[in-house]
């Protein structure tokens, strides 16, 4: 958790920022859904193309809130449970 209160809205705004998108929340609401990891069940679920899904799930892990496991030739994607109780937290200390 930040120490202050700038901290926790540069913090809060990053992982806003990250979360900016449609299809960004999309693709959180489809983890967060799922137990284990997803791997290409992410693009056979969703309305949008696999470099779109690949862009967006780049832009999500860079801000914490997803990781990505090699899984032989593929990546699978599960959220970070730890940076979206973070978030949850930020959140409701607005």
């Amino acid at each position: 958790m930040p120490t202050d209160e700038r901290e926790a809205n540069e913090l809060l705004a990053r992982l806003a920022k990250a979360l900016g998108h449609p299809a960004r929340v999309a693709i959180m609401r489809l983890l967060v859904r799922r137990e284990g990891c997803v791997c290409g069940e992410i693009v056979d679920e969703l309305p949008f193309a696999q470099s779109t899904v690949s862009q967006h799930l780049k832009q999500l892990k860079e801000a914490g809130l997803i990781r990505g496991e090699v899984d032989g030739p593929r990546v699978c994607y599960c959220v970070e449970p730890g940076a979206v109780a973070l978030l949850r937290a930020l959140v409701e200390g607005l």
